[in-house]
């Protein structure tokens, strides 16, 4: 098995949740770390959290290529490669269609699909030429499954399947690997980017630990597990549930 240590490893949407959680796992690893995301507190927090690990911070927006393009080249900067990009920021407002929530819609598809566009836009060329290189993306049991109130949400997990999919097929020659992290629910603040009140009172109940949800270093595990398979492996996908999720 391949060792984590020492690979430069960018992480966006690192100030909260499954991000935070796969920051402390793999600075515990000795991973060379770059975190991004909008809120600098957080990330400043985090990064002083973890006095013996090596890591960086930027803040950065997904939907906007140019300050994900400054993440990617600050870890060039730095370390002269990237090793891994982890494309974890998303959001999850929640409503029927019949409601024509428009710029909850285009939310979601700027961050959830955007956002992992603009990751990889900004590294495959750093990767190709290493010829090596793993994209990693969260992606959801909605990415697999469709359900009442959330078709705008689940349509963009689903193109983030494709893409990763079509990413894998496109550079494997290049010998890069893509992997989509598909959890189920999750003890995170995903549940506040849902502006109906019930949904969200719903949510933060179910997901949460108390209720049947995962933690968030379940999911850094398994992002831990992918990323210390060897070259020749390419962990395509991983679906992670609850034990007591019907969907």
């Amino acid at each position: 098995m391949a060792i984590i240590e020492g690979k430069v490893v960018v992480i966006m949407g690192a100030s909260s949740g499954i991000g935070e959680a796969t920051t402390k796992k793999l600075a515990e690893e000795g991973a060379r770390l770059v975190i991004a995301a909008r809120r600098e507190d957080r990330l400043k927090a985090l990064a002083q959290s973890l006095p013996n690990a090596e890591i960086s911070y930027l803040v950065a927006d997904v939907s906007n290529k140019e300050e994900v393009q400054a993440v990617i080249d600050l870890a060039i900067g730095k370390y002269g490669r990237v090793d891994v990009l982890f494309n974890n920021a998303g959001v999850m407002p929640t409503a029927p269609l019949s409601e024509s929530r428009f710029d909850e819609w285009r939310q979601m598809l700027d961050i959830n699909i955007m956002g992992v566009l603009n990751g990889i836009a900004a590294v495959l060329p750093v990767m190709k030429k290493q010829q090596s290189g793993h994209i990693i993306s969260t992606d959801s049991i909605a990415g697999h499954v469709v359900y009442p109130g959330s078709a705008v949400y689940c349509g963009t997990k689903f193109a983030v399947r494709a893409i990763m999919e079509g990413l894998r097929q496109e550079e494997r020659e290049n010998n890069l690997r893509s992997t989509i992290i598909s959890p189920g629910a999750v003890d995170t603040e995903l549940y506040l980017t849902s502006k109906d009140l019930e949904t969200q009172e719903w949510l933060k109940n179910n997901q949460s630990t108390e209720g049947f949800g995962l933690k968030s270093s379940d999911i850094a595990d398994a992002i831990a597990y992918a990323i210390s398979t060897p070259e020749t492996v390419a962990v395509s996908e991983i679906m992670i549930r609850p034990t007591k999720q019907m969907i």
